[in-house]
């Protein structure tokens, strides 16, 4: 893929309007191809709404929203009103996440996390295709409604909104193939998991359901570092691959990884709120497997193997436990390599 069909994705979150309006605008400006807006506690589209209005070609998409913390109806009509703002520029970007957050902190309902992001996403393609006209009842496992005095919308921009689902290991890969319009690598894919092991995952599944490669976009967010001091870079990401190395349901990937027993050890700062009390914990090899560190040069072919499965990436600093100057330092250094020219 040459450099100038490459598709570069930024992201934003809740911050003071001036500067998350003046973000959205230079994104736009520079030609990104679009906007995520993650969810950490609170949902994201309030960012994406604010981009929305002060933008008018930039793809705009939640990155993610946690599936479980709403009803699929509240999801759909959330989508539908956001590409009614953005006139048409809204993705969706759906997941799982880990049942210590959607359960421990969100509260949500028991729930088996595969099904219940399947019966999701054919919940929402069920309103957004037919809030307009009045909607049939949905019997699922996890959500029922029969709409009986649902009141028709206005027809809406489109009645297919594209879904990306996140993924992290293979079963959720294999959904995304098979249900969803795109892929959403997750951040602590190393570039070598997502090209070698999640790749023909992907390959699998849609021969499995009969779909075509170029059906589905798939995203993949690395993780960069790019610094001179390459021994900063390291000490800088050691809080993020603590934060996501200590969450117990991640065991099996760290493990796959070879960083297992340090992935048993973190959890113990995770699991009582404190994760940066055991980022010291990080050795370096596991920052240099999932995050590009050093040099400039060094970070960018570290990445470029990425283009081999990506139609898109969204470079992203290990933000966790960084200060806003060094965060800021980051983000200018990858647009500087990436997007600068």
């Amino acid at each position: 893929m040459s450099s100038e069909k490459r598709k570069y994705w930024g992201f934003v979150r809740p911050m003071p309007a001036s500067l998350l309006v003046a973000l959205a605008k230079q994104a736009e400006d520079r030609g990104m191809q679009g906007l995520f807006a993650p969810q950490v506690y609170g949902p994201p589209f309030l960012p994406l709404a604010t981009a929305a209005a002060v933008t008018e070609r930039i793809q705009l998409a939640s990155g993610i929203a946690i599936a479980a913390t709403r009803s699929p109806f509240e999801t759909a009509m959330a989508a539908l009103d956001l590409d009614h703002i953005s006139g048409g520029r809204f993705i969706l970007g759906l997941g799982a996440s880990v049942l210590s957050w959607s359960r421990g902190v969100f509260g949500a309902p028991e729930h088996k996390p595969l099904a219940h992001l399947r019966e999701t996403v054919a919940a929402v393609r069920h309103v957004v295709s037919g809030a307009h006209k009045g909607l049939e009842p949905f019997e699922g496992k996890y959500f029922r409604a029969d709409f009986r005095e649902f009141q028709p919308t206005e027809p809406p921009v489109r009645t297919e909104i594209p879904i990306w689902i996140a993924a992290l290991r293979a079963p959720m890969v294999r959904l995304a193939a098979e249900v969803g319009d795109g892929v959403i690598g997750h951040p602590m894919w190393s570039i070598e998991w997502a090209v070698d092991r999640m790749g023909p995952e992907i390959e699998k599944a849609l021969a499995r359901s009969g779909r075509r490669r170029e059906e589905i976009e798939i995203n993949l967010w690395p993780w960069a570092a790019p610094n001179p001091n390459e021994r900063e870079a390291i000490e800088d990401a050691r809080a993020t691959m603590a934060f996501y190395g200590g969450v117990q349901q991640y065991e099996s990937f760290f493990e796959a990884h070879g960083f297992l027993d340090v992935a048993r050890q973190l959890q113990a700062g995770v699991k009582r709120g404190d994760y940066q009390s055991v980022a010291h914990l990080v050795p370096d090899e596991m920052v240099r497997t999932f995050v590009a560190v050093g040099e400039p040069d060094k970070v960018r072919e570290r990445i470029e193997r990425a283009w081999s499965l990506a139609d898109s990436l969204c470079i992203v600093p290990p933000a966790y436990g960084l200060s806003p100057e060094k965060l800021l330092y980051y983000m200018g250094m990858i647009d500087a390599i990436f997007y600068g020219k």
